[in-house]
């Protein structure tokens, strides 16, 4: 086991600085230099040119990514060419909404789809099982931005009991209005989220309610249930933890269309602005932490795969 520990972090730190390879260099192929953000209109070649040196476009690619690195290696994202802030304290004020905002809509998408997923499976040959599975399958087709418009035009525009979107100046420090700002946001990743994640419930649990072992222990005198929290269980969590990991990471990454839609100050607006003002150092520190985050979570569904499978901890690489 801790040699596969030690073969996963490797991978991840090897996969981590690809990335960061691949980031680098596909920034500075897109047309477009970052210095023209610092520039008026009809500026003159002298201030181009000083705003090029500013940021350091001007220098070959190789010594710029040899600076990235080196800064890197100190834990510094760099400056903003825009406005001239550190990067990483932005990130961690940008967190502040983004991770809150993903992980209550994955608890709240796991507490939905696991007793539909269960129960659609039960019943899966009587109306109330097909009824689940086809709102399920209606579930994974439906935009997650349209989600977001329907419950803002209703919650807020119609009945006026949620607000369509921002978030308190105060960020954390006045929790009951954070909570309310982040209500419809969590509502609506949760919907899209268990919709597809019910699905895979389902798959399991019909393949351990047909298996061989489940059947033998029901007929030695117990009950469903029983059968199912004893030696179901387990086997049902095995393959939903992987769908889980990679659920909670694209719902990470997708965290730019939530935070558009209800107008949150996360990581997704400040990749978005980053962008239309061509700003490197921004752009960089926002996609290497979430690939960070997207390893980190792969790496933690694998490792508890491992932990719940005694088949997976025995298989040789």
């Amino acid at each position: 086991m801790t040699a596969y520990v030690l073969r996963r972090l490797g991978l991840l730190l090897l996969s981590l600085a690809v990335a960061a390879v691949v980031v680098f260099v596909l920034l500075r192929l897109l047309p477009g230099d970052p210095a023209n953000a610092l520039v008026a209109v009809g500026a003159t070649p002298q201030q181009i040119a000083a705003a090029r040196h500013a940021v350091g476009s001007d220098r070959p690619l190789p010594e710029q990514f040899a600076l990235w690195v080196a800064q890197l290696s100190h834990l510094d994202l760099g400056t903003s060419f825009v406005s001239g802030l550190p990067v990483g304290p932005q990130l961690v004020q940008r967190m502040v909404v983004t991770l809150p905002l993903t992980l209550l809509g994955f608890v709240l998408a796991v507490l939905i789809a696991a007793p539909v997923g269960f129960f659609a499976a039960r019943y899966a040959r009587s109306w109330p099982g097909i009824a689940l599975s086809a709102v399920s399958q209606l579930g994974v087709a439906i935009p997650v931005f349209w989600v977001g418009i329907l419950l803002v035009w209703g919650f807020a525009l119609h009945w006026h009991v949620l607000p369509a979107g921002g978030f308190p100046q105060e960020d954390w420090s006045t929790p009951g209005q954070a909570l309310r700002s982040l209500t419809l946001p969590v509502v609506t990743i949760a919907i899209v989220m268990s919709a597809s994640v019910a699905r895979y419930v389902r798959a399991g649990c019909l393949e351990v309610i047909d298996s061989d072992y489940v059947r033998t222990f029901r007929a030695l005198g117990a009950s469903f249930g029983s059968a199912m929290l004893r030696h179901g269980l387990k086997s049902v969590a095995v393959p939903v933890i992987s769908v889980l990991g990679i659920e909670l990471a694209t719902t990470f990454l997708g965290a730019v269309v939530i935070e558009n839609v209800f107008a949150l100050p996360g990581l997704g607006s400040l990749l978005v602005t980053g962008i239309s003002q061509h700003d490197y150092p921004t752009i960089q520190g926002v996609i290497l932490l979430t690939t960070l985050i997207v390893l980190v979570v792969g790496f933690f569904a694998d490792l508890t795969q491992k932990l719940l499978d005694p088949r997976l901890r025995g298989a040789r690489r």
